[in-house]
């Protein structure tokens, strides 16, 4: 007899993760449910714990295990196919944009290691730092 090997990837545990969770096929979730689903479940159960949870499931119920391992495959394939965010303003430029806050010049002056006294003292403008 051949042994068995489990496929360790990320979409492996994707699915695993969804199969161990709440969510039901029946709920018809975005996309953004489904990402949420699978990191709570990998965060309270761990990627053995949603491993062992598909592995009873399928020795209780093989039957319907097997219809929502394939539901999930499918929908955490899916989820994960299209972007989480989308892409800002100058994204087809491939630029990346950057907002600072600007500082005045009293600010960048005023040394991080100051304490909260001097920087105030500093940024009011007074110099009888006592």
């Amino acid at each position: 007899m051949w042994p068995v090997v489990h496929d360790l990837g990320i979409p492996a545990l994707q699915a695993d993760a969804l199969f161990a969770s709440g969510l039901q096929r029946c709920d018809e979730p975005s996309a953004g449910q489904v990402r949420q689903a699978i990191a709570t479940a990998v965060r309270v159960f761990g990627r053995s714990g949603c491993a062992g949870r598909v592995a009873q499931e399928f020795g209780d119920h093989p039957d319907t295990a097997v219809i929502r391992m394939r539901w999930a495959r499918a929908v955490a394939g899916a989820a994960f196919a299209e972007p989480a965010m989308q892409p800002g303003p100058h994204a087809e430029a491939g630029e990346l944009h950057v907002v600072r806050p600007r500082l005045s010049a009293d600010e960048v002056a005023v040394s991080p290691g100051a304490g909260r006294r001097e920087r105030a003292v500093l940024l009011a403008g007074r110099q009888d730092v006592t």
